[in-house]
């Protein structure tokens, strides 16, 4: 059977508002971790950022908290390693996964991470959403595949967040829109609604939030 993926729709008053509060009250780093016995008790709801290495995940972790360097971004591809804590008021986890997409880390250290993130993703029983981001400009490469692949094996709900959408022209943003939906139909864990962003912009932050905001 074929899924329908649309785009998802403007927050209605009351959910938008809910992210709005959540976002804009306290958001503190708790820890960086790299092995599964230092990660923080799971006694709340979580969702984690998953991308490919320059697909804007810090830029968007930014403009979602308001603030300009909470997430940092590294430009060599794969260099930061730890899994990422932070708290969203004290109902949330936000967690940032390491970009995904090694050029420069060498083979033990992406063998090290990757079987970090697969006890990660299946062993987390609070983790709620998985928010898979896919480059505009690219649509989804064979590395987004992977971490989607994972994703499925690991029974893990994930959304598809499309990022840097003001850096193409409408005919590319519609094509690549396309190119996604078709590529999210062999993934069984896949969401049905994708959300459309520009940290730059602004465009999408209010919906990502009020999803957030709103998992139970």
């Amino acid at each position: 059977m074929t899924m329908a993926f649309t785009l998802a729709a403007e927050p209605e008053d009351a959910a938008r508002e809910t992210g709005r509060l959540l976002f804009a009250g306290p958001v503190d780093f708790v820890k960086g971790v790299t092995t599964m016995a230092a990660l923080p008790p799971a006694d709340r709801v979580e969702v984690c950022f998953a991308g490919r290495s320059n697909v804007g995940k810090s830029s968007l972790i930014n403009a979602l908290t308001t603030r300009k360097s909470l997430a940092r971004a590294s430009n060599t591809p794969g260099r930061t390693q730890e899994i990422n804590f932070f708290t969203l008021g004290d109902s949330r986890y936000l967690v940032d996964l390491p970009g995904y997409g090694f050029a420069e880390a060498p083979v033990a250290i992406v063998r090290k991470w990757q079987e970090l993130l697969k006890s990660y993703l299946a062993g987390r029983q609070t983790l709620r959403r998985a928010f898979v981001l896919i480059d505009t400009r690219h649509g989804v490469k064979a590395v987004d595949d992977e971490i989607m692949g994972l994703l499925d094996r690991s029974a893990v709900t994930f959304q598809v967040v499309m990022t840097k959408a003001d850096k193409v022209n409408l005919a590319t943003r519609e094509a690549n829109i396309e190119q996604v939906k078709q590529a999210l139909q062999k993934h069984p864990a896949a969401y049905p609604e994708i959300i459309v962003t520009s940290s730059e912009k602004g465009e999408g932050v209010e919906t990502l939030r009020a999803v957030i905001a709103t998992l139970e």
